[in-house]
């Protein structure tokens, strides 16, 4: 599997209904708009919708987190990327980035880990092995550029000290 890093995986317009009475993207739609590229993610791997239609298996989100740089708002283009840090059988760790598509500039990331699971016994299961095949070769490939440095961040407030 080609790719770049970091890989380009989603296209979207802010839409209406996703503005906030503050006149900006509401967060709830950022995280649906990640959400989308995720899916495109998936179809990408091959564990898309149709994977879990025939398999009975799936992919949950076990822990997002978000930084929200510069506003969006209604009409403004969006493109995604995504970077893949670390992957397992089971597991797949990976960074996104939002950006206005036609102003350039970073709107939000959102740093995301996955597990791959059995929907019926509702249990971790291991990826298929082409799917796996092509995280490992991607995985692989996006080591060779630098770790984002918003990856791992930890959230709390910052004091001074005294």
């Amino acid at each position: 599997m080609k790719t770049t890093v970091p890989l380009p995986i989603f296209e979207c317009t802010v839409l209406p209904e996703w503005i906030d009475y503050n006149g900006h993207m509401n967060v709830a739609f950022y995280n649906l708009a990640f959400d989308k590229s995720v899916d495109e993610f998936f179809d990408l791997i091959g564990i898309g919708v149709d994977y879990v239609e025939q398999t009975n298996n799936s992919a949950f989100i076990l822990e997002s987190h978000v930084h929200y740089m510069q506003e969006v708002v209604e009409g403004d283009p969006l493109r995604f990327t995504l970077r893949l840090l670390d992957v397992d059988a089971k597991r797949a760790h990976y960074y996104l980035e939002m950006f206005h598509a036609s102003e350039n500039y970073l709107a939000a990331t959102s740093e995301q880990i996955l597990i791959h699971l059995d929907l019926g016994t509702r249990r971790t299961s291991e990826f298929p092995q082409d799917a796996l095949d092509k995280l490992y070769e991607m995985a692989e490939f996006h080591k060779q550029a630098e770790v984002p440095e918003r990856v791992g961040h930890v959230i709390g407030i910052r004091r001074k000290s005294a």
